[in-house]
């Protein structure tokens, strides 16, 4: 079967629910990981998603920030809880569908400062990669886990419109960077949508509101992220090769989000 994944910051899913539900029919997503859905429990828009195909549901909310939240058509399961977040945000969520653990993350920003002693936000978002780091660490690596959501770091020089100027700016400082590789390291993760897209390709994902027509500034940045343990090898590559994209056009949309969609396709 297959299983396909979708990350997606919605920056408020109550306001981009009908959003949802259009990228859903086109798209026909198995799961959908949402961050930023800006809301509690008990304000998601579940007779939404039910008319969408995605019944199944788990939701961490927060009042009027954060929030994250995983939309299945298939059945799900508790997974065991990742909760890395030292300030008790609202800003991971765990599931397992059709076998395959998925972790939903918003990770912090991490401020305009990029130093964890003059800046607690900063501190905060690589405090959240460390302790990930070590709770992936005790993982068995031939288990079918995925890593999903926006991650708030452009890990790779083609992952950012101009690599020297993004250095000394929050999502791709060097800190940041050696922060994302060793979560990545620590289990062998596989970034799917960069094994579809190999390097020298640069690939985005979200781009400022600030631009008038942002295909045309092109100023953007990869932060939204599929990474799957060594468990899911075969099934990323069923076909040959990994299917994973970035959805652009859906930044293009009326009053859209300033994230655009991520999918993995897994041939279970």
């Amino acid at each position: 079967m297959r299983l396909r994944i979708c990350t997606w910051n919605v920056n408020s899913v109550r306001l981009r629910a009908e959003q949802a539900a259009r990228f859903v029919q086109e798209q026909a997503p198995d799961v959908l990981c949402l961050q930023e859905i800006k809301c509690r429990e008990g304000e998601f828009p579940v007779n939404a998603f039910k008319e969408m195909g995605l019944p199944h549901l788990r939701i961490a909310g927060q009042k009027g920030w954060h929030g994250v939240a995983i939309a299945s058509r298939l059945p799900i399961e508790d997974a065991p809880k990742l909760d890395v977040c030292r300030e008790g945000h609202a800003r991971c969520v765990g599931a397992k569908v059709a076998g395959v653990e998925i972790h939903n993350f918003y990770i912090p920003a991490g401020g305009d400062v990029p130093d964890r002693t003059e800046n607690r936000k900063f501190d905060h978002k690589l405090d959240f990669y460390e302790k990930l780091t070590a709770e992936l660490g005790k993982r068995d690596k031939a288990a079918p886990l995925a890593i999903v959501g926006d991650l708030n770091v452009a890990p790779s020089e083609t992952d950012v419109w101009n690599h020297k100027y993004m250095s000394k700016v929050v999502s791709h400082t060097p800190a940041e960077v050696e922060a994302f590789y060793a979560m990545k390291a620590s289990l062998d993760l596989i970034d799917l949508p960069r094994a579809t897209t190999p390097d020298p390709a640069r690939m985005f994902s979200w781009w400022s509101y600030r631009a008038a027509d942002f295909r045309a500034s092109n100023r953007g940045l990869r932060l939204d992220h599929i990474l799957v343990s060594p468990g899911l090898r075969d099934a990323a590559f069923r076909l040959g090769c990994a299917a994973s994209r970035v959805h652009d056009d859906v930044r293009e949309w009326a009053r859209p989000s300033d994230h655009a969609p991520v999918s993995a396709d897994l041939v279970l």
